[in-house]
């Protein structure tokens, strides 16, 4: 067992079980549980100590009352661990911070309180519905007793590493918080002053709880979770020794969350994972069978964007794992195992930065990124570009494009950075409100050569393009369904595309049919505005693809994004479907193609499906690439492709694409 790595293909197992369930873990055989994960290529687990109802899964001489009354096993951690060592498998220590329900039963005064002073359920469910979610304040006696109480385990068991669940940012207004809050100045009145002082807490408790655990251990590897990682995080990132991206694509999340938050996070120096599921929606989805298709898309999409992975899962309550789906994480992770020498140190290749909306929006919340974010990520990936997310304070010059899409606003500092970029040959797109000061009075960057008068006086209306934003389109007036803005263009543009104005707004005073009213052929003010280096929609083109998707919506980013990047690292001839990740690992000299083509399906209301595999043949790709290129192989398979060099980019086909391909481009810097 390398302890020096993090491993590749890990398991979270849940085990939330309830106290008045019997016969718990009568089952249950270390020696049969250890290989069921070996036969399945697991080389991590995460196991519990606490979970969710408050129950102990270990033998604890401490808190004796609080073992599961009816655990067969009484040293069931222990057993697990050690079994799982014999196998060569690591482990991490599991424990809750705000979730245990005996400990808020017990003690009221540890459970946060809401400004309404009700005490706070983070489901929202009220007082007598099922579960365990009143959020426990680690303000207050709470973070003694959890300290105490894990410190048993920490000291004990053998393990890697130590997971925290469950780490929420929490307005709180209990009697410790508001003295906390008041002896800081702070008004717990005030909401933006709870916002704040919510974010100051969790920054400490993460501080206090890492140093915690590495002083039983300081080669401890420790990850928080709270259901999402993001821009709130970064003052404490030197207390995670690694990034976890819960993104359930059958829950809150979507399948558009784990991009997203990959692109950003791993940009800071930590090994970032993926963490997905074997359940059909969310955690406790008992008996339910992920499509092996959607297992495959979510695992490899994290290698695609250079992670790791995890695939989390409940141990059923008589201590046994499934055998089905064991068998298939077997399958799934036997072809990670064959594939890790290509991702082993890769490392994204991109040209475009995005800005990440959650530095002025964060609620840190699941399933709560900004659309305009979602929009963007979605439309890129479509598109086949390299792309990370970024922030104000990232190195700018690292990306030849610079995307503000719809929602960020900007200050003199960024403003600043902005526009020594853009003076040093960079190329900016902004969309919507982005490029405006906070308070929306105008754009900070006068290279965009935007003037700002206001909210757009007409909505919807429409954009017939000319030139070249026209190709692909017809030629006729599109609808441009969110309201933009109002903008006149300066004098140093080179290029405007007007919006079309319609015969009128529609109210009950004046309709047109069923929807909105139809085009008056009639230019009304500027839609895009370009010069040299820089483009301004005046529409929030990415939220609105988030929404509906309108195809011209995509076809005029596109046509922008042409000229402003006219040979891009990877274009291929398939379908939008096709997801396209370059990685580069600089050790072994080589390029990483990552190209998934699965395919989410709405086949019922409440998430999307992927069911089916459909494969792709001879998919022709150019790949920018000025070096000297010695080979390139599909891999892990090895069979050589032929390529051409045309230019900066080589072009080649790849065979088949049956979901997940990668391709190796071999270089020769002799």
């Amino acid at each position: 067992m390398d302890k020096s790595k993090i491993p590749f293909r890990q398991i979270h197992l849940d085990f939330h079980t309830s106290e008045k369930i019997e016969g718990v873990c009568a089952d249950f055989d270390a020696e049969k549980f250890a290989r069921t994960l070996e036969e399945a290529h697991v080389d991590s687990i995460t196991l519990f100590s606490c979970c969710h109802h408050g129950m102990l899964y270990y033998d604890s001489k401490k808190y004796p009352q609080m073992v599961h009354p009816h655990l067969v096993h009484r040293d069931l951690l222990r057993e697990q661990a050690e079994a799982c060592h014999r196998h060569n498998i690591q482990v991490n220590l599991y424990t809750t911070i705000r979730w245990n329900k005996p400990a808020a039963d017990a003690h009221p005064e540890w459970v946060c309180i809401d400004e309404n002073g009700a005490l706070q359920d983070y489901k929202g469910k009220g007082f007598f519905e099922a579960g365990f979610y009143k959020n426990l304040c680690v303000n207050t006696g709470y973070r003694d007793f959890l300290k105490d109480q894990f410190s048993e385990v920490l000291s004990s068991i053998p393990a890697e590493g130590v997971w925290y669940d469950a780490a929420f940012v929490t307005e709180c207004c209990c009697p410790a918080c508001q003295k906390k809050m008041r002896k800081l100045g702070m008004n717990p009145a005030e909401k933006e002053d709870r916002k704040k002082f919510a974010l100051m807490t969790y920054y400490d408790m993460v501080e206090d709880l890492t140093a915690f655990a590495k002083s039983f251990n300081p080669d401890f590897r420790v990850c928080y979770n709270k259901g999402h990682v993001g821009y709130l995080d970064k003052p404490v990132l030197k207390d995670y020794s690694y990034f976890s991206f819960e993104s359930l694509p059958g829950a809150d999340w979507g399948y558009l969350d784990f991009p997203v938050s990959a692109k950003y996070m791993r940009n800071f120096g930590n090994e970032c994972l993926g963490l997905t599921s074997r359940f059909h929606t969310e955690w406790g989805d008992f008996h339910a069978y992920r499509n092996r298709a959607a297992m495959e898309y979510e695992v490899f999409s994290m290698l695609a964007n250079g992670c790791k992975c995890t695939i989390g899962d409940q141990m059923d309550y008589w201590g046994e794992l499934n055998p089905f789906m064991y068998r298939q994480i077997g399958e799934v992770y036997a072809s990670v195992e064959e594939k890790e020498p290509w991702c082993e140190g890769a490392v994204p290749v991109t040209e475009i930065g995005v800005f990440t909306a959650e530095e002025f929006y964060a609620t840190g919340k699941a399933g709560e990124i900004p659309g305009s974010s979602e929009g963007a990520a979605r439309m890129l990936m479509e598109l086949s570009q390299q792309f990370d997310f970024i922030d104000s304070e990232s190195d700018f010059d690292r990306y030849t494009l610079l995307i503000l899409p719809d929602v960020i606003p900007v200050d003199e500092c960024f403003a600043r950075k902005l526009r020594k970029y853009i003076a040093g040959g960079g190329r900016v797109i902004c969309t919507f409100e982005s490029g405006l000061d906070r308070d929306k009075t105008g754009f900070m960057v006068p290279e965009l050569e935007a003037v700002y008068l206001g909210t757009a006086p007409y909505s919807p209306d429409f954009i017939s393009p000319r030139e070249h934003l026209a190709e692909g389109l017809a030629s006729s007036e599109h609808v441009m369904y969110d309201c933009g803005t109002y903008v006149k263009a300066g004098e140093k543009a080179v290029f405007v595309q007007d919006a079309v104005r319609p015969v009128f707004n529609r109210t009950y005073e004046h309709f047109c049919s069923h929807l909105h009213s139809p085009s008056s052929r009639e230019a009304a003010y500027p839609a895009v505005i370009e010069t040299e280096n820089t483009a301004y929609f005046i529409h929030p083109i990415f939220r609105t693809y988030q929404t509906s998707a309108p195809h011209w919506y995509k076809i005029l980013f596109r046509n922008e994004l042409k000229r402003l990047l006219p040979l891009p690292l990877v274009q291929h001839d398939g379908p939008s479907g096709v997801i396209t990740n370059l990685l580069e690992q600089k050790e072994q000299n080589r390029l990483i193609l990552h190209v998934l083509y699965y395919i989410p399906e709405k086949k019922c209301s409440k998430l999307e499906i992927v069911e089916d595999i459909v494969p792709i043949y001879n998919l022709k790709v150019a790949l920018r690439c000025e070096g000297k290129v010695k080979s390139v192989k599909c891999v892990p398979s090895q069979n050589e492709i032929e390529f051409r060099r045309e230019g900066k980019t080589i072009i080649f086909n790849i065979p088949k694409i049956e979901g997940h391909q990668m391709c190796a481009v071999e270089l020769d810097n002799n």
